[in-house]
């Protein structure tokens, strides 16, 4: 062999040797690593797989009547049957037995099973739940549990290396790695609350519910949802961060539900046409349009006119942005605004006051919406009346509404509250809704 060619092998192998490490951290706490295993050991007895059950009539499974007799099924069976479902949760609370979930790991079920890295099994109940941001509370009563420190997710940046577990496919305590990629992402949920963490590291359907853990063993996010066509890890997960998982879990054990704040503002976009139109100094932001009498909004001194700019040195783009930054606050909290009035900028604290959630069941409204139940919302900015919840097999059901749809308008009239819904609805036989469904719209017939 020639120098030459020794100088060649000697360069691939140093070339493979530094390609091969690159995706491991230098070092944890100032210790040089080969290897996770010391991280995972720590990490992994805090976290637990979930069994979900639920019992669902059969009548659900064959569809409705009319379905029926036109494709010459059968009549369906009287009774019902158990579905079962699998997600993961993080320890949070040993001494209380207080571990974090998604709220869509554990919504409509009858029964809630965790078990332990050891394997034991252990009975959960719900503590509270919020739709909004799929955060859960469950709590279990055991001894000897461990639990996960919570990391301060504002610190995370973009490039940290970080550890996902949870339940696969129901492959128990699967441990994957990558990096954040991303921060603040939003647009997963556009009824929801949304300043997820991106990672590329594998999470795939059970890792739901499971740990996001940074390199000093801490829980920085709780796994909440991938982008893919498959239904398979493509590289893109994201996590709900634990600033907003503690908000959540604070305000449940605190007040026994989510008590989320409230500017009392309507408000619109910003972008580069409406600021030459309005002769404004910038081009992004949000618009106060109108403030609610004896909101947070008129006591703090803003106007109508005032552009928004950011809320607790977090810079606002957009409506949509405000919307999240307030209503990932509780009820009480003091914020920070900085604002722009007449071309100059300025800034209040503000202390928010609480959405008054009003709900109504759809048989209050229309025969043909009997089975589902509704809810508007006094976040101004945010239009539309959610469908909250959808029995199976009732005329709602039946008709095509599901859960999380949110209805904007009825027989082509916007409605923005359940008078509005309810006023429209009155003396019509027939309703067509439009109803936003995920990122899409439809129609439905309502009779």
């Amino acid at each position: 062999m020639t120098m030459k060619t020794r100088l060649f092998f000697s360069s691939l192998i140093l070339l493979f040797a530094t390609t091969s490490f690159a995706a491991l951290p230098a070092g944890i706490e100032g210790v040089p690593v080969t290897s996770l295993a010391p991280l995972v050991e720590k990490a992994s007895p805090a976290v637990v797989n979930i069994r979900v059950s639920q019992q669902v009539s059969r009548n659900s499974q064959l569809g409705n009547e009319w379905l029926r007799r036109f494709y010459g099924l059968p009549e369906a069976p009287s009774g019902s049957r158990e579905i079962a479902s699998a997600g993961s949760g993080v320890i949070v609370d040993a001494a209380r037995g207080f571990i974090l979930t998604n709220h869509h790991v554990v919504e409509n079920a009858d029964k809630i099973q965790i078990s332990l890295l050891d394997g034991e099994i252990l009975e959960a109940e719900v503590i509270g739940s919020d739709a909004a941001t799929d955060i859960a509370l469950l709590k279990v009563e055991a001894d000897g549990l461990v639990d996960m420190p919570i990391g301060d997710s504002d610190r995370v940046r973009v490039g940290d290396f970080v550890l996902a577990i949870g339940n696969p496919f129901g492959l128990s305590h699967t441990v994957t790695s990558g990096i954040v990629s991303a921060l603040g992402r939003t647009g997963l949920n556009r009824n929801g609350y949304e300043d997820f963490i991106q990672t590329d590291a594998s999470i795939n359907p059970g890792n739901s519910g499971g740990a996001l853990v940074n390199m000093r063993g801490e829980l920085i996010g709780i796994n909440s949802a991938i982008i893919s066509k498959s239904g398979g890890n493509v590289g893109i997960g994201f996590a709900v961060p634990t600033e907003i998982a503690s908000s959540i879990m604070r305000q449940i054990l605190d007040f026994g539900e989510v008590r989320r704040g409230l500017l009392g503002v309507t408000i619109s976009g910003i972008d580069s046409e409406v600021a030459e139109a309005l002769n404004a100094s910038v081009d992004s932001g949000a618009l106060i349009t109108m403030i609610e009498p004896g909101s947070a909004a008129e006591d703090s001194g803003l106007r109508v006119d005032d552009i928004i700019v950011a809320v607790n040195d977090k810079k606002i783009s957009d409506a949509s942005e405000l919307r999240n930054a307030i209503g990932l606050m509780g009820s009480g909290e003091s914020i920070n605004i900085r604002y722009i009035r007449d071309g100059k900028t300025r800034s209040v604290k503000a202390t928010l006051g609480e959405q008054k959630i009003a709900q109504s069941s759809g048989t209050e409204i229309h025969p043909g919406l009997a089975g589902a139940t509704f809810a508007s919302s006094t976040a101004s900015s945010s239009g539309g009346i959610e469908v909250t919840e959808v029995t199976d097999g009732s005329p709602a059901a039946q008709r095509g509404l599901r859960s999380g749809d949110v209805i904007t308008a009825v027989n082509r009239r916007a409605v923005h509250n359940l008078q509005q819904l309810t006023e429209l609805a009155a003396g019509n036989r027939i309703l067509f809704l439009l109803v936003q469904r995920g990122d899409r719209n439809l129609m439905l017939q309502i009779r």
